[in-house]
């Protein structure tokens, strides 16, 4: 579980988050709104690349923003982002192995299986040995999920994680992510754009919108909430939270 309390980021006179109080309960989570709503921030604040102003955020009971980046990692802290970051020159398994070496089970002994587990679970049928910088978008976009999966994860951050994909590849992508909570027992947040994505992935949904939470809930019923459809057209004015 994830409980966020009160969560503000200012970047001079702009605050990407204000104010945000959510929790996140076990399984999938969705995290959506419109471009600049504040999803980005709010996965920095949890990944130790941003500091608040103000707030308090709790995963499994402990204190995150406690602990300096470094140690999230090690913690179980994963994430994916928009840009790749998988090093090109680098093979498939050695850029897996990078982030295996920063997790709860690092050691030669384990490295070696757990990479190609992580691998195995996603679906890629490329080599290992492979250079990232050969492979095609589908399969980078694997990678990435391979190295967010790897080594007993606690909490997965999804940034975009099938942005520019076509659906079919897409669908796989989706496939994974909902295996992940089963696989490792991590809670996953998913902060995407696409609706049909988030709805196949996420049991619960919430919503922001310039920084501030205006909606959470069952998903089915956030994308069908007026406040939330407002919002994301660009005509509500308003910022109070709606639980459906």
């Amino acid at each position: 579980m994830i409980e966020v309390e009160e969560l503000t980021v200012r970047f001079g006179g702009v605050t990407p988050l204000d104010g945000t109080t959510l929790t996140f309960e076990a399984g999938t989570c969705g995290l959506i709104g419109p471009n600049g709503a504040g999803k980005t921030t709010f996965f920095n604040v949890l990944s130790g690349f941003v500091r608040p102003v103000g707030g308090s955020v709790r995963a499994f009971g402990e204190n995150l923003l406690a602990m300096p980046h470094y140690r999230r990692a090690r913690w179980g802290v994963r994430r994916t982002f928009q840009t790749e970051q998988a090093i090109e020159e680098l093979s498939i398994a050695e850029n897996v192995a990078l982030v295996h070496e920063h997790s709860r089970r690092n050691g030669r002994r384990s490295r070696r299986t757990d990479v190609l587990e992580a691998l195995e679970f996603v679906g890629l049928e490329v080599t290992p040995t492979t250079r990232v910088g050969t492979l095609g978008s589908r399969d980078r976009r694997l990678v990435e999920l391979a190295r967010a999966v790897v080594g007993n994860p606690r909490l997965v951050l999804l940034d975009e994680p099938a942005a520019g994909l076509p659906d079919e590849e897409t669908d796989h992508i989706g496939q994974v992510i909902r295996r992940i909570p089963e696989r490792t027992g991590a809670l996953v947040i998913l902060a995407d754009h696409d609706m049909n994505l988030v709805s196949g992935c996420c049991a619960t949904t919430a919503v922001l919108d310039f920084g501030a939470l205006i909606a959470i809930g069952p998903t089915d019923r956030v994308l069908r909430d007026e406040h939330v459809v407002r919002a994301y057209l660009g005509t509500d004015p308003g910022t109070q939270v709606v639980e459906v």
